[in-house]
């Protein structure tokens, strides 16, 4: 199959594929005598394979990692369960992060009410608050100490 179609079997992009080629994660395809890239089946199965760690965050670096395991090399490094667990262990880390950011917008949201006409919005002075490094609803204690 040619690259286009290798892409739509995938939703991959195809200079993602390219990529992937490149940074070795992909076995490099037969040429037609056109020079035209021709894939295989396992090709296709690797490249779901990278989509679907992707697709879980994971960085190509473990991707690799978990080729190495799959392709029986030697000496792989880092078994499945610990790539696993090392990415929800970033997972966890993000959402907390993000929780804090829903606390924080979420006070912000507070300074402001639908009554505009009476008086502006106070999300824009506690905004401007922030840029000079001064403590507001988001951040009582100022950015410095965020």
């Amino acid at each position: 199959m040619k690259i286009s179609d290798l892409s739509r079997a995938t939703g991959v992009d195809v200079e993602t594929i390219r990529y992937y080629e490149k940074a070795g994660l992909l076995p490099e395809p037969a040429r037609g005598s056109n020079g035209y890239r021709h894939y295989a089946g396992q090709h296709l199965q690797r490249l779901a394979f990278i989509r679907h760690c992707r697709a879980l965050d994971m960085p190509l670096a473990d991707v690799r990692s978990l080729l190495d395991v799959v392709d029986g090399q030697p000496g792989a490094g880092a078994t499945a369960e610990n790539v696993v667990a090392a990415q929800l262990k970033r997972v966890r880390a993000r959402m907390k992060s993000l929780r804090a950011l829903e606390r924080q917008l979420a006070e912000l949201r507070l300074r402001c009410d639908a009554d505009h006409d009476s008086h502006p919005c106070g999300i824009l002075d506690e905004l401007v608050s922030a840029a000079h490094g001064e403590a507001c609803a988001c951040h009582p204690h100022g950015l410095a100490a965020a």
